[in-house]
């Protein structure tokens, strides 16, 4: 059975920092890229993070260029989002997502757009407030 179980939200202060963790079973994935998607009350889904599997390219939404890093540790199957620097505009609901089609995935990470795409985890609230 093909799983993507993420990990690691909360509730953080302002100017705070959390890690997401995405634990990917049943499958390894071998192209395509793998990274996160966020959505926030009332609006669409966006791109924000993924890794290019054939070339460990990172890319990242404007909004969270140097604020968030993403990882993967390709022995534990597992893709990390280390965010720093938090606003409240960043809560969201996270979504961990894997998709053979790399450009498609990048193209609406850079764009922070939403798209249809691949196996999605079930999501981790992230709570920025006071």
């Amino acid at each position: 059975q093909v799983q993507l179980v993420e990990s690691g939200g909360g509730l953080v202060q302002p100017g705070g920092s959390l890690r997401l963790s995405c634990a990917a079973s049943g499958f390894t994935l071998d192209y395509g890229a793998i990274g996160w998607f966020r959505q926030a009350p009332g609006k669409e889904r966006e791109g924000v993070s993924c890794i290019s599997v054939s070339d460990g390219r990172t890319y990242y939404a404007d909004s969270v260029k140097g604020r968030f890093t993403i990882s993967r540790d390709n022995a534990a199957n597992t893709v990390y989002l280390q965010m720093n620097s938090l606003k409240p505009e960043d809560t969201a609901v996270y979504y961990c997502v894997a998709d053979v089609n790399a450009p498609k995935y990048i193209l609406a990470v850079v764009t922070a757009t939403p798209m249809a795409i691949g196996t999605w985890g079930q999501g981790t609230q992230v709570t920025v407030s006071p």
